[in-house]
C-alpha cells in the first residue's frame, strides 16, 4: 500500500511539473504565472480545455494567449532579418543551439523529416533555427550546422539582447550552465517546435519527440484549414 501510494505521489508531482512548464512557457501578457497555472491546470481536469488543432498532434494555445511576433535577428548568410522578411509565409520554428549534444539534432531532424514526409506540400512551410547561444553560434557556425538537417533551413542568430527578445516573445526557457564533467559550457532550454503562421502568430506547439508523421499531419491539418493547400 505504502509503495502505491509514493508511486502516485511520483505521477501527481511529474504531472503538476509538466502543467507548471506549459503555463510558463504559454502565459498570455495579463496572467500572472500562478494564474496561468491554474488556468491550464483546470484545463487537464476537464474545465474550459482548448479544441484540439487542426489536423491533431500538436498543442493549441489557450484563447488570449498570443506567442510569436516581431524579431530583429541575423541570418546565416550575415544579412539582418526581422519579422517582415518572413510575413506571409508558414514556419516550423525551434530554439535551440549548434552545441547541443542530443535534443536540438533530434528536433530539428524531426522538423526535416516532416517536412519530406509532406512532400510537395511542405514547401510551403519554412524550417527555423533560433539560436539561444548567441555567443558561439555565428552566421557562419550556423550556416554549416543547418546545412545538415533540410536545404531550406534557416538559422537566426543576433546579440544576446536580440536573442532574448526573440524568446521572450515564444515564451522560450533558456539559460547557461556549467557541468563539472565537461570543459565548455552548455545550455539549459524549453523544447518545443512552433508552427507559425502568416501573420508571424503561433498556431501550434509541438512537444520534444513528437514523432515526424505526428508533426507532418498537423501541419498538413493546419495549411488545410487555411486554404493553403487542397484536402
Amino acid at each position: 500500500m505504502l509503495r502505491i501510494l509514493r508511486l502516485s505521489s511520483l505521477l501527481l508531482i511529474l504531472m503538476v511539473g509538466g502543467v507548471w512548464a506549459f503555463a510558463w512557457a504559454t502565459k498570455s501578457p495579463q496572467e500572472t504565472l500562478g494564474e496561468a497555472f491554474a488556468n491550464r491546470l483546470a484545463s487537464v481536469f476537464g474545465q474550459d480545455m482548448p479544441s484540439p488543432s487542426a489536423g491533431g498532434g500538436g498543442m493549441q494555445l489557450p484563447p488570449g494567449v498570443t506567442l510569436g511576433g516581431a524579431f530583429s535577428l541575423t541570418d546565416h548568410t550575415g544579412r539582418d532579418v526581422t519579422q517582415q522578411d518572413f510575413a506571409g509565409r508558414w514556419m516550423l520554428v525551434y530554439f535551440g543551439f549548434t552545441y547541443c549534444p542530443d535534443v536540438c539534432p533530434t528536433e530539428l531532424g524531426t522538423i526535416a523529416a516532416a517536412l519530406d514526409i509532406m512532400g510537395p506540400e511542405g514547401e510551403a512551410v519554412t524550417p527555423l533555427l533560433i539560436t539561444i547561444d548567441p555567443e558561439r553560434d555565428t552566421p557562419a557556425q550556423l550556416a554549416d550546422y543547418v546545412a545538415a538537417f533540410h536545404p531550406r533551413m534557416i538559422g537566426l542568430t543576433g546579440t544576446a539582447q536580440q536573442v532574448a527578445d526573440a524568446a521572450r516573445r515564444y515564451r522560450v526557457f533558456y539559460a547557461r550552465a556549467q557541468r563539472p564533467e565537461m570543459t565548455e559550457y552548455t545550455m539549459d532550454h524549453s523544447s518545443f517546435v512552433y508552427l507559425v503562421g502568416p501573420d508571424g502568430l503561433v498556431r501550434t506547439l509541438f512537444r520534444a519527440e513528437t514523432t515526424p508523421e505526428t508533426m507532418a499531419a498537423a501541419v498538413r491539418g493546419q495549411l488545410r484549414a487555411a486554404g493553403r493547400i487542397g484536402t
